[in-house]
């Protein structure tokens, strides 16, 4: 999909600041952090959303929390408590028609989020 921004960031396209990845997701920093840490987890092949995912690949879904996980080790959260979302649909707040998992911390994250 050549339009989709993450399917251009997956391929290199356009720069993204990369801390992480596996074999089929890849992690970055989000341009707009709403924390300290803000990454996005997104599968390297496009998928609409996280449900579309758990649909059509169960592993690839169990990689990209896998991957959240990893991320969360290494920038420090792990420990102290992070939050981990993913927005469906335009009612859900998705903004980006690409599965993503915001992997967030660093700071209290209270609730409701934001």
């Amino acid at each position: 999909m050549t339009d989709c921004l993450f399917c251009r960031i997956s391929t290199g396209e356009i720069p993204a600041d990369i801390v992480a990845r596996s074999d089929r997701a890849l992690a970055f920093r989000d341009i707009q952090p709403q924390a300290p840490v803000h990454v996005l987890v997104i599968p390297v092949d496009h998928h609409a959303d996280v449900p579309s995912v758990v649909e059509a690949d169960p592993s690839l879904a169990s990689e990209m929390l896998a991957l959240a996980a990893q991320v969360a080790r290494q920038e420090g959260v792990a420990e102290s408590g992070h939050r981990l979302v993913a927005n469906t649909g335009l009612e859900g707040g998705q903004s980006v028609g690409h599965a993503h998992i915001h992997v967030l911390g660093g700071r209290p994250l209270g609730w409701p989020p934001g």
